[in-house]
């Protein structure tokens, strides 16, 4: 029962502070001013921000809030400060749990000092696993997240010149060159780390280094001409497995193996989720997308349809997934897993379904934690379980 009791305690210290994704903004549009062609919603899986913040204001002092990349914060004209910005530090978050999670199904990660288990008390050991789950963090937070939210504010220029004209690209805080730059240098770097962690973990493959090349080429077309995957509603599929499963393999990738099959399947099924959730972010962007004759799947579907759609993407795959960890014996964190089951589908009843448009905040930011907890205790389940 110890890691009921991490998941436990690790849940109320981290639900208390979690905020969740919110809707993008859509302006009533407007005569486009001279940039290239570009979709006017950038993905931003946990901004802080609403559709009703105020237009920010000009700031020669930066703030946390712009820092961290938060929408609609103060802007400053410190070219570091406008660079991390681009970046967007608060996305960040959820592929740092996704390490987290592969660390744990690896059944291979120590601590500097378990106080649970007194065969798990090595600290150089520990030590060095503490360094290789914080690089392989950094890899997929601020070099590869960096990079994909920079290139996708890149190809965002245009809209963002009428949504968000204060943005530091359309504002001309940071110029073209520089632009330029940063996304190269995260690229490169981010390429770099990855083959490091493959050395670093005597990979005879480096597999690190070939999830990031695929995490690249989907994050590329999803902001970018001709394939631009963000215009339609299979762009959020990619999302969600790029947000779920490829940090989850490579944080198992460098403490264990990835030979199994449900190595592979459990994270795509928890892309799935992700999916659902990206949906929701599509409800309150209904009639601008109309506008601009983008189609999400409330657009497709309709917002009834799409709400039941997304509410069974998200509760479904999280019972095939307690249903496979009861099937293989661990039926402690099958259980654990219904639990924060539970909550989610009384949010979808009550908040979801009834009225997305107006709740989608509400249920992301009542739900949304049960779910990620839910992803962690399957990872723990992977990692407790001999195959």
């Amino acid at each position: 029962m110890k890691q009921f009791f991490i998941i436990t305690l690790t849940f109320l210290s981290f639900a208390s502070a979690y905020r969740l994704p919110t809707p993008l903004t859509k302006a009533t549009f407007k005569p486009s001013p001279p940039f290239p062609s570009s979709k006017h919603q950038r993905f931003s899986p946990l901004s802080l921000a609403t559709d009703d913040d105020e237009t920010p204001h000009p700031s020669k002092a930066f703030d946390a809030r712009q820092l961290s990349g938060i929408r609609s914060a103060d802007t400053s004209d410190n070219i570091w400060a406008i660079r991390l910005q681009l970046t967007k530090p608060v996305t960040w978050i959820p592929l740092v749990w996704g390490v987290m999670c592969g660390a744990a199904a690896s059944g291979n990660y120590h601590w500097i000092w378990n106080p649970f288990d007194e065969a798990d008390r090595m600290p150089l050991v520990g030590l060095e696993d503490a360094a290789k789950g914080l690089t392989a963090m950094i890899l997929s937070g601020p070099f590869l997240t960096g990079f994909t939210q920079t290139i996708n504010d890149w190809y965002d220029r245009e809209i963002d010149a009428i949504n968000e004209p204060n943005r530091p690209i359309p504002s001309g805080a940071i110029s073209k060159g520089e632009v330029i730059f940063q996304i190269w240098f995260l690229l490169l770097g981010g390429l770099g780390v990855a083959y490091g962690l493959d050395v670093w973990s005597g990979h005879d493959f480096p597999v690190v280094l070939a999830l990031s090349v695929f995490g690249i080429i989907i994050s590329y077309i999803y902001s970018a001409p001709p394939l631009k995957l963000k215009t339609d509603w299979k762009g959020s599929f990619a999302l969600g497995c790029s947000y779920i499963s490829l940090p989850w393999w490579c944080g198992q990738a460098v403490f264990g193996t990835l030979d199994r099959p449900v190595y592979w399947v459990l994270p795509v099924l928890y892309s799935a989720a992700g999916f659902g959730i990206a949906i929701v972010n599509d409800f309150k962007s209904i009639e601008g997308d109309r506008q601009l004759g983008l189609d999400s799947l409330p657009v497709v579907f309709g917002v009834e349809k799409a709400s039941y759609i997304c509410a069974g993407c998200i509760t479904l795959t999280q019972l095939g997934v307690a249903a496979y960890l009861g099937a293989i014996g661990e039926s402690t964190y099958a259980w654990i897993l219904l639990g924060l089951i539970v909550p989610q589908a009384y949010f979808q009843a009550t908040l979801l379904i009834p009225d997305p448009v107006a709740n989608d905040v509400k249920f992301q930011g009542a739900s949304q934690p049960f779910l990620v907890f839910g992803i962690l205790a399957t990872a723990l389940a992977i990692g407790h379980h001999t195959f």
